[in-house]
């Protein structure tokens, strides 16, 4: 049984964020998938988002952070949209000139309704079997390959923690899949400090 993984390598992830933008463009498909993996949200949630709640159509310009009442855990999440997610968003909006009440990622002709999850499963999945090459990403990745490049990066374990709601870390660890990281890395770094002699493979004996 396959298991969703997180986009670990950086080529790939570079490759799978530019599908929508320069391989095959769609605005709304970008805008999802950084969307996506800035914000760490479920996909349940990020499909109920509306235009209001990203966009000040008073003032004209997107807020600085979303507020979202997240399904599963009944709790507020609040969110920074960085400059990534802004730029994506702002590509879309000026296409598709919304009204506040729309759904943010629709079909153009229903913007009262938005995908479901099996067509954003598609989307994701499109792009990354076009650019990684795996069949273990889904929507459920893009969440995931936020808090494992956190975690590269340095962020804390009680952040991430925190952002993923778990209750320990060892849970966080294995939701991330880094608990092998973490061992290969020490395999394969790891050194006494003494000089290793080998042998010359003249003088190796068969058994």
């Amino acid at each position: 049984m396959s298991t969703t993984e997180p986009i670990r390598n950086k080529t790939d992830l570079q490759k799978f964020m530019d599908y929508y933008a320069a391989i095959q463009p769609n605005p709304r498909n970008q805008a999802l998938i950084l969307l996506g993996l800035y914000t760490a949200l479920r996909i349940g949630d990020i499909l109920q988002l509306k235009w209001r709640m990203v966009y000040d159509f008073n003032k004209h310009h997107f807020f600085d952070h979303i507020y979202v009442n997240e399904q599963k855990t009944q709790k507020l999440n609040v969110i920074a949209l960085n400059q990534h997610v802004k730029a994506s968003l702002i590509v879309y909006f000026e296409i598709r000139n919304p009204k506040p009440e729309d759904y943010i990622f629709t079909k153009r002709t229903t913007p009262h309704r938005p995908i479901n999850r099996s067509q954003a499963f598609r989307i994701v999945q499109k792009a990354a079997e076009c650019t990684t090459h795996s069949h273990n990403i889904s929507c459920h990745s893009l969440r995931k390959t936020f808090g494992y490049h956190a975690w590269k990066q340095g962020t804390q374990p009680a952040m991430l923690m925190d952002i993923y709601n778990h209750s320990s870390y060892t849970i966080t660890k294995r939701y991330l899949g880094i608990n092998q990281d973490e061992k290969d890395e020490i395999f394969a770094n790891f050194d006494f400090g003494i000089q290793c002699r080998t042998k010359n493979k003249k003088n190796i004996k068969k058994d």
